[in-house]
């Protein structure tokens, strides 16, 4: 039998590697692909795609196709994640608290989409493709209620998708998570508003989702755009007065609709139905914050509890949340439970401040940083009235959005030149 010598051993093995090499390289943008839309349309198809794109993160890595793994706030999601689980296991029904710890994984797309986009080209690429599916469903949207019917279609899809169209929801199955991820991404494209080589691309998608959201008439995503849109406003230095017209333009226009001005008449009337609620919710989780400061009364449990905290002019007697994303956490985990979920959000917006500083203000990067800023105040400030950190749809969306300043390096420091 002839010998194989130890060269063509070694090219015999490496033929293989680098045809399976090839293969990732080829699989990693259908996969981006499919997770967009995913994100923009369904949850099924969303999260199936983050657990291929973690088998496919394993598989590249040991093909060197993806050189290391990026793991931002690793430490405070890490023990935001540890402190729920103590959290469950310290509640009164600890094997359904484990059981609603499942939400947590959702968080991992962080470090998914940090790890699989490869470059700042990559993140603009995956940000543009979000936010133009996004202008996509809200554009269905608005057909959705203009166009809504008296009786059901016929048709299953059709029927499907007016179900409830008295306001927009589009894909999702609640207008209050198609608020909240509209209102996330029209903070995050209006850095790229004043840009002048993206104003004219991002103008008709920025209206079209205005308009879906006015229609969704979630009156705490309104709060939240507002709140993101003045993070945007006071971080970019060169501002349009043409965009700052458009703006206000749509913006009166969208108010002047009669349902739409009804609903921003009652934020904050105490006479209002839902305001009233709200506030027995929040005097409720307070009374429970201080009954079990240290460890919450467990994730999944203010269904059980609630009905015997809530005060008497509590207009529902029964909830699984409290319409509050921070109450909640402080609620199901205990101040320090709190103090980690905190953490997450106060560490990146740290670090996407110091690394907007220290690129091009006129930059593509600059804005795509600043976008995302804006869009996690809008996140974290519509928190205050909907808990929409349980909201799968809305958590994944800003867990995506977060990993893109991760992707983006912050420019090389000029080198001082050597001397003769």
């Amino acid at each position: 039998m002839a010998r194989v010598s130890q060269p063509e051993r070694v090219l015999t093995a490496a033929a293989p590697a680098a045809s399976g090499a090839r293969w990732l390289r080829a699989a990693r943008t259908p996969l981006i692909v499919l997770l967009v839309l995913g994100l923009a349309a369904s949850i099924s198809l969303s999260q199936a795609t983050l657990v291929v794109l973690a088998v496919w993160l394993v598989l590249a890595r040991r093909a060197g196709v993806v050189p290391r793994l990026r793991l931002p706030l690793a430490l405070p999601l890490v023990l935001f994640a540890a402190w729920t689980v103590v959290a469950a296991l310290a509640s009164g029904q600890p094997s359904e608290s484990l059981g609603a710890c499942k939400n947590l994984v959702n968080l991992a797309a962080l470090w998914v989409v940090a790890s699989t986009l490869e470059d700042a080209a990559a993140a603009r690429r995956f940000f543009t493709g979000l936010a133009v599916a996004l202008a996509v469903v809200a554009a269905l949207s608005v057909v959705q209620v203009t166009a809504c019917p008296a009786t059901p279609p016929a048709s299953r899809p059709l029927a499907h998708f007016f179900r409830h169209c008295h306001r927009a929801h589009g894909f999702f199955s609640i207008y209050m998570t198609l608020a909240g991820a509209l209102a996330m991404m029209l903070s995050a494209m209006l850095p790229r508003l004043f840009r002048r080589p993206d104003a004219a691309t991002v103008a008709p998608l920025w209206i079209v989702s205005v308009a879906g959201l006015a229609l969704t008439y979630v009156r705490g995503a309104w709060v939240g755009l507002v709140a993101g849109m003045l993070v945007v406003f006071a971080t970019v230095r060169r501002r349009s007065l043409a965009v700052i017209v458009l703006v206000a333009v749509v913006l009166a226009a969208l108010v002047a609709l009669p349902h739409v001005a009804e609903r921003l008449r009652t934020i904050g009337d105490m006479s209002d139905d839902t305001t009233r609620d709200r506030l027995a919710m929040l005097h409720a989780g307070l009374s429970l914050v201080r009954g079990h400061p240290v460890t919450g009364i467990g994730p999944g449990q203010v269904k059980r509890i609630y009905p015997t905290a809530a005060p008497a002019e509590a207009l529902r007697r029964s909830t699984s949340h409290l319409h509050d994303t921070p109450l909640q956490i402080v609620v199901e985990r205990g101040i320090p439970g709190l103090l980690a979920w905190l953490a997450i959000y106060a560490l990146f917006l740290r670090h996407t401040f110091r690394l907007a500083r220290r690129l091009p203000q006129d930059g593509e990067d600059h804005a795509l940083i600043v976008g995302v800023q804006g869009a996690i105040v809008t996140f974290l400030v519509a928190g205050l009235f909907e808990y929409n950190f349980g909201d799968t749809e809305v958590l994944l969306i800003a867990s995506a959005l977060m990993a893109l300043p991760f992707v983006v390096t912050e420019p090389a420091a000029p080198t001082a030149p050597t001397a003769p």
